[in-house]
């Protein structure tokens, strides 16, 4: 399906002229938090993906801005040689420490426009939670340099539901409150003339629903792996945690509350 009709308007390459602090090192004091309570990614986009004719068991993959190595395990579970290229190195370790049983593993210490991967090398790019971060025009230029002919680029975000009840709306209500830069650094809402603009012809796309059910320790973990949430060592952080443990108490049913999120996923040669 072409994404024209679902996607909805937004920033990319504005957010990224202006980030406000160096993106390589903005998540270094968030690692923990974000290997334990980022959410997962479902496993139908690799069926969805070699359904396509985009992948196949033996495509050699190269996941960009890899982080922790969450979305390079749905992968390395199909049996693919994953190459994780990131440029943080707590990040990098966490990989290694998370991805550890899978030989077929390779961390690169490397960044979207610089992956020093070999040229036509690689059969498939992934980006997943991380595009954003890039320099689109010299993340196109290294990507058209390692793929080989015909490969493609897949695009990936986990996308919160925004609106989809009170509680969702309150959770946004409260991140908007607290949140450092989160006007300049969100993700959600990809438009489509970006991302026509950085795969330069059309692309196709799919959407799959995804969700975490937790407990208020978990919602707090997830809340502080954002990097444009204050942290421990903030002095708003006492205030954001009591707001935070008032919405649980308010939504939660037996002790969990989940937060729903659509997973999608764009694609296309370059």
């Amino acid at each position: 399906m072409d994404r024209d009709r679902g996607v909805r308007t937004v920033y990319l390459s504005r957010r990224q002229a202006n980030a406000p602090m160096n993106t390589v090192e903005r998540f270094s004091d968030r690692v923990a938090n974000y290997v334990k309570y980022r959410p997962d990614y479902p496993r139908e986009i690799v069926g969805y993906l070699k359904d396509a004719g985009v992948m196949n068991d033996d495509s050699l993959i190269a996941d960009i801005g890899s982080g922790p190595g969450i979305s390079c395990r749905m992968f390395l579970e199909n049996g693919n040689r994953v190459f994780g290229v990131e440029p943080n190195e707590a990040m990098r370790n966490a990989a290694v420490d998370h991805l550890c049983e899978f030989p077929n593993f390779t961390s690169i210490n490397g960044t979207s426009e610089a992956t020093t991967l070999d040229d036509s090398s690689i059969d498939l790019v992934v980006a997943a939670q991380a595009f954003h971060w890039f320099d689109a025009d010299k993340a196109r230029t290294e990507f058209r340099r390692i793929l080989k002919p015909n490969g493609q680029v897949v695009l990936i975000w986990n996308e919160r539901r925004l609106d989809a009840d009170e509680f969702h709306r309150e959770y946004e209500a409260l991140l908007l409150t607290y949140a450092n830069d989160y006007g300049s650094v969100r993700h959600e809402n990809i438009a489509a003339t970006e991302l026509r603009a950085f795969f330069q012809k059309d692309f196709a796309a799919r959407s799959f629903a995804n969700q975490q059910v937790f407990d208020l320790d978990g919602l707090k973990g997830r809340m502080l792996s954002s990097s444009y949430m204050p942290n421990v060592d903030s002095p708003r952080y006492g205030e954001m945690t009591d707001e935070l443990s008032a919405l649980f108490a308010k939504h939660e049913r037996n002790g969990r509350i989940s937060v729903l999120y659509e997973t999608n996923v764009y694609h296309s040669q370059l």
